[in-house]
């Protein structure tokens, strides 16, 4: 964070100071896990159902905290008090990016592909320039300030996704840090059940654009026609990418290799140039688009974006992570989460990549679907079997529905079987699998990774804990 005076502090968070010396200077990290604070840093103490950080104050401030930021006194403790501390973080956080002239602040949203193309976006960015981007999917109304407070005055980039449970929510994580581009992706089916309709899941995606400045750049995926008509919701200038003939940066000529990696070529209005991308699925294409056009708009040749595309890895974590085992089978990690639009994109990659040996799918439950639920699972179930999988495990009661819709397919020649948890699926691997056979692991944080730890540790000869 750019050094701040307890009374700048205060005096941004419309707090006041007890216990504290105002000319004391905040010249560390903002934390709320005092197991984290370092010298200079501001402690924000939450006080949350099971664990109050007011408890940690003392700790904190012992631990080189220069003041505590809360809700409460604690005696002997500095303190910046405030009437809501996470209202109160995010009120920090815009005064910080307000003081930070340089700075380009990068916002994406989408139902699906969030984190991996904002991770795309900072590995092209940090080339440009010092880059700040969280980790993993800290999008919500916490991870939205706590990460713009990293930003230094060096820091040229902020590159945030921007999630929501509701309408509203994305226009007030740019109110929080608002945006000069702004990226969205797609609009689907997750959190219908929060939002009600695909309709209001766009009304909420398209704030991400009403919130950018007339001088801003609004970066829509001309291949999905709710995002394409966000155009009309902006003054910003808008870009489109993606497959479609309208779009402004292009991918053409798009080809899969063996371990499902996409070739194609770029085109922009400036040039085209070959792109050979490392990473896994077809649906990396337009993720990779969207960070071309972010960093096209930032001043890089169309050589120089592909070639730069072409280098670029996995950052997060279990997000269709491909490892091959010592013993011949590939096995696809893409257990971090999961709704249809992302079902379906690491079934095709699976599809794709089962060339010459079995395709096997372990599949658990997807949350948040609403009314959709059960015709969600069903779908995904159908299209398991539409796309030729040769073993579908599903995993759990709450998914059964995926089951009932692969095995509704008459015409379908692979076999799937309702198993009752993550030890039985890999009983049933470990038994089955041979190879030249391909996994692919899924599901919504209900423990489904414990599928692909214990593909992992077989591969390395350590054995699973059950």
């Amino acid at each position: 964070m750019i050094p701040l005076s307890l009374a700048e502090v205060a005096s941004a968070v419309d707090g006041r100071l007890a216990a504290a010396d105002p000319d004391a200077r905040v010249t560390g990290p903002v934390e709320f896990d005092s197991r984290k604070v370092a010298a200079g840093a501001l402690f924000v103490a939450f006080a949350g159902e099971r664990v109050d950080g007011h408890d940690y104050a003392a700790a904190a401030v012992a631990a080189g905290a220069v003041a505590v930021l809360g809700t409460r006194e604690v005696p002997g403790v500095p303190m910046v008090l405030v009437d809501d501390a996470l209202d109160a973080m995010g009120r920090l956080a815009r005064a910080v990016v307000d003081r930070l002239p340089e700075l380009t602040v990068i916002g994406l949203t989408g139902s699906s592909g969030k984190t991996s193309t904002k991770d795309l976006i900072a590995q092209l960015t940090v080339r440009l320039g010092p880059t700040v981007a969280p980790p993993g999917s800290f999008n919500n109304e916490l991870g939205h300030p706590y990460t713009a407070l990293q930003a230094t005055p060096e820091t040229r980039f902020l590159v945030l996704e921007k999630g929501a449970r509701g309408i509203g929510h994305v226009r007030y994580l740019c109110e929080v840090v608002p945006p000069r581009i702004s990226v969205v992706l797609n609009v689907g089916v997750a959190h219908l059940g929060e939002f009600g309709s695909v309709e209001n899941i766009a009304l909420a995606k398209g704030e991400l654009v009403e919130s950018l400045p007339a001088d801003g750049l609004a970066v829509l995926n001309a291949d999905d026609p709710l995002v394409d008509a966000m155009a009309a919701r902006t003054a910003a200038r808008v870009v489109r990418y993606g497959e479609a003939a309208h779009a402004d940066v292009r991918a053409v000529d798009v080809t899969l290799d063996d371990r499902g990696r996409p070739s194609y070529t770029l085109v922009t209005p400036e040039g085209s140039a070959p792109v050979r991308l490392g990473l896994t699925g077809r649906h990396q294409v337009s993720n990779s688009l969207a960070a071309a056009a972010v960093a096209r708009e930032l001043g890089m040749a169309p050589a120089e974006v592909a070639t730069a595309l072409g280098e670029l890895g996995l950052v997060s974590t279990r997000r269709m992570d491909v490892f091959e085992r010592p013993d011949g089978v590939t096995v696809i990690d893409d257990s971090y989460n999961a709704n249809p639009a992302s079902m379906a994109v690491a079934l095709r990659a699976l599809a794709g990549m089962g060339r010459g040996g079995r395709t096997f799918a372990v599949l658990g439950y997807m949350a948040e679907l609403g009314e959709y639920e059960r015709e969600g699972h069903r779908e995904v179930g159908r299209l398991a079997a539409e796309l030729g999988v040769d073993r579908l495990l599903v995993v759990g009661e709450p998914a059964a529905p995926i089951h009932e819709g692969a095995t509704a397919v008459s015409d379908w020649g692979g076999e799937s079987v309702l198993l009752t948890d993550q030890a039985a699926a890999v009983e049933v691997l470990r038994s089955e699998l041979r190879q030249g056979d391909v996994v692919l692991v899924k599901g919504s944080r209900y423990r489904t990774w414990e599928v692909a730890d214990a593909l992992r540790a077989d591969a390395a000869g350590e054995g699973v804990t059950e």
